[in-house]
């Protein structure tokens, strides 16, 4: 059986509002929890999945479509409170308040993806998706209470998501598709 990592459509942030995301990122990182900040590849980016298969790829022509449909993606982002997923090691990401045109965006790119036949994880169809920025993977839940202290004060970011990229897990690459 062959197993595929993920292929992903994601929405990148504009400069200030990646700052304000690193800036989280290197507070976990500077208090030894780690974050984001621990991976130094270049495509290590703050940014919204917009979708994401394990399918060995997506055909051809959808990242056409997608650079035709949204050349350059200019949609209100706001990061909101935090957000924990899972239940022994846990990941930590804010919120991203779902707006209309990020709701529009998001079923645009899926309906792109799956018109063409791309298998969709349910958790990140429309209506059972939770858009969020991820600040750390693998928080042990004992440790949980002094990240949140650490980067869940202050008020909402605003900001805009300003392009599209794709990233390949099977080759560790990414690449703009728009914006």
């Amino acid at each position: 059986m062959i197993t595929h990592m993920v292929h992903s459509v994601e929405l990148l942030l504009d400069d200030a509002t990646d700052a304000h995301v690193r800036d989280q990122w290197a507070t976990l990182q500077e208090h030894d929890i780690a974050s984001l900040a621990r991976v130094t590849a270049a495509s290590n980016r703050p940014h919204v999945t917009l979708f994401v298969t394990t399918a060995p790829g997506l055909p051809r022509g959808v990242e056409d479509e997608l650079a035709r449909a949204v050349p350059a993606p200019a949609v209100p982002i706001r990061l909101g409170g935090l957000v924990c997923f899972g239940r022994h090691h846990v990941t930590l990401a804010r919120l991203v308040v779902p707006t209309t045109e990020l709701l529009d965006l998001h079923r645009l790119v899926h309906d792109i993806a799956a018109r063409r036949g791309v298998p969709v994880p349910r958790h990140i169809a429309p209506g059972h998706w939770t858009p969020h920025v991820t600040l750390s993977r693998r928080i042990p839940v004992g440790r949980l209470g002094e990240a949140v202290t650490l980067v869940g004060s202050g008020d909402d970011t605003d900001g805009t998501g300003v392009a599209l990229r794709r990233w390949d897990g099977d080759g560790k690459r990414e690449w703009r598709v728009s914006g």
